[in-house]
């Protein structure tokens, strides 16, 4: 080998080194650091041991939160799920152009932020707002319903965020099922219904796992629409983690409960890699 390939080799081996440790290094200050230090203010204030922690049994508001917030992710991912495998059924049904055109408008909602979203759900939502107007208007109802400031107003804002989080893992596991089993299934004698809960349903359970999983992990992390469309009343963790920080000033309670719920997302996401070949996506 001459002097100038051994010299070029080393160099892109040098350079190869770099692009892998510059990402690293800038995870550990940026995001390892703060992530150990809330770790550290859990155990050390406002005094070191773990009182902190000994405030998910003996305080009752702080249950009352980990309980609400758990609800309301398990209600919001039962119903994006349900709504979700409806919305990728169909798309795998439907003809090239309208699968093309159904998911161009469940890719664009990403480009709308959830502050947007939460504030018009205020206007639909509220006494005088669309849906109680069209209510009223067909005698449906005498008076105006309570859609917002409270869990359902919550419910429905997280469910319509939530949704395409559902909608494209599904369909992507949808897709991946043999299409030449349930006609074969049909064949055979079963009934559409037999051939869809017993064929393509238990094929689809992965993938119905693994968005169940994104949807959750979401949700138990979510702000803006619990703080808006809940008024105050339906409070979650990370509300009332903010709370802690900038109103009462419990840094070490914010921080154990930020901890807590940074575990449970990694379980979860621990959860998630038995259902889902990260690496096999990875490569497509």
């Amino acid at each position: 080998m001459s002097a100038s390939a051994a010299t070029s080799t080393g160099g892109s081996e040098r350079l190869y080194w770099l692009m892998l440790l510059a990402p690293c290094v800038f995870l550990a200050l940026f995001y390892l650091a703060p992530v150990l230090n809330v770790l550290v203010l859990s155990f050390t204030v406002p005094r070191p041991g773990l009182a902190n922690y000994a405030e998910l049994v003996n305080n009752g508001a702080v249950q009352r939160v980990l309980w609400t917030t758990l609800r309301i992710g398990a209600i919001t991912t039962v119903l994006a799920l349900a709504i979700g495998y409806i919305v990728a059924y169909a798309l795998l049904q439907c003809g090239p152009r309208e699968r093309k055109i159904l998911l161009g408008i469940v890719v664009a909602s990403f480009w709308i932020s959830a502050l947007i979203r939460a504030f018009a759900w205020v206007a639909l939502l509220q006494s005088k707002g669309l849906v109680n107007s069209i209510l009223l208007s067909t005698g449906l109802i005498e008076s105006p319903l309570s859609l917002v400031r409270n869990e359902l107003g919550v419910l429905i804002g997280m469910v319509h965020y939530m949704l395409p989080y559902a909608i494209l893992p599904l369909y992507t596991s949808l897709r991946g099922i043999d299409d030449r089993l349930v006609p074969a299934a049909r064949a055979l004698g079963a009934t559409p219904g037999q051939a869809f809960r017993w064929v393509f349903l238990p094929l689809s359970l992965p993938g119905l796992i693994g968005a169940g999983v994104i949807v959750m992990i979401f949700s138990l992390g979510f702000y803006i629409t619990p703080a808006i469309l809940g008024g105050g009343r339906t409070i979650m963790v990370a509300e009332f983690i903010s709370v802690q920080i900038s109103e009462t000033l419990r840094w070490g309670l914010a921080a154990m409960l930020a901890t807590v719920l940074l575990g449970a997302v990694l379980l979860l996401v621990m959860w998630l890699s038995r259902f889902m070949d990260v690496e096999q996506a990875l490569r497509k």
